[in-house]
């Protein structure tokens, strides 16, 4: 039942309407357990001759929930007659959370063995392979043959999925932010262990390859670093104390003899 309410008028209560609270109960323990409807909570003008009737709902998993029966009558009639019954939530009541589309559901690290993510065709991020958007390549002819020969990657990384990406990872724990990068002794551009990549992200990112850090086989920014950079060295203060100078023992049994 469609219910129309008006900014310039509050329409008032009407008096037989109001009464009927126990018709609109009669009705709505026709429809649901009679262990479901709990107090009469009060009533709504909706219309002219149209109220609805609130029940508190006491069904087990509903909590703030309330039963909503609207009554009308019509014109120089004593009689009312139920138009709808439904379930509604209240202001404390549990609701699901506003749906999402599972695509924007989706999360970093949702994927499990066997999972499939499939990418649109119009995905921005992505464009044909024989444009070489992740690369450069000026000789058309080799665009033109890739292309009829379906060589290569059928879609590579547009310019945009780039940016993307290496924003992503510059923002992300493997960038010049993360605590662990602040109080690193020197940054992963100096590296021994790191292994540049190829393209146009060879100019910001690495790989990591000691087996002893964090990052280990993940991309780190140039900028990056912890404590396990090849060419650390522990501090004075870090370093541990010298041992006292060795003491010969001169003690004879004799000596011993004495005591």
């Amino acid at each position: 039942m469609a219910r129309v309410t008006t900014a310039t008028r509050n329409p008032k209560l009407d008096a037989i309407g109001g009464q009927a609270v126990d018709a609109a109960r009669d009705v709505l323990v026709e429809l649901v357990s009679a262990q479901d409807v709990g107090e009469h909570l009060g009533e709504i003008a909706e219309d002219e001759r149209v109220v609805t009737h609130l029940f508190a709902c006491t069904r087990v998993g509903y909590r703030g929930w309330r039963w909503a029966v609207t009554v009308a009558r019509a014109p120089r009639q004593k009689v009312v007659t139920v138009d709808e019954v439904v379930l509604l939530p209240g202001d404390d009541a549990i609701v699901a959370p506003e749906w999402l589309p599972w695509r924007d559901r989706i999360q970093p690290g949702d994927l499990g063995p066997g999972d499939l993510l499939p990418t649109e065709d119009d995905d921005p991020r992505l464009v044909p392979g024989y444009t070489a958007g992740d690369q450069v390549i000026d000789d058309e002819a080799v665009r033109e043959v890739a292309d009829e020969l379906g060589l290569g990657r059928p879609r590579v990384l547009s310019l945009e999925g780039r940016e993307l990406a290496a924003q992503r990872w510059y923002d992300g724990s493997h960038g010049p932010e993360a605590p662990i990068a602040q109080s690193a002794p020197a940054p992963c551009g100096s590296c021994g262990f790191l292994v540049k990549l190829a393209g146009p992200l060879s100019r910001v990112f690495g790989v990591c390859a000691n087996a002893y850090a964090n990052d280990d086989g993940r991309v780190v920014s140039f900028d990056h670093g912890c404590g396990a950079h090849s060419e650390a060295q522990l501090s004075k203060k870090s370093l541990p104390a010298p041992l006292p100078e060795p003491v010969l023992d001169t003690l004879t049994w004799d000596d011993l003899e004495k005591f």
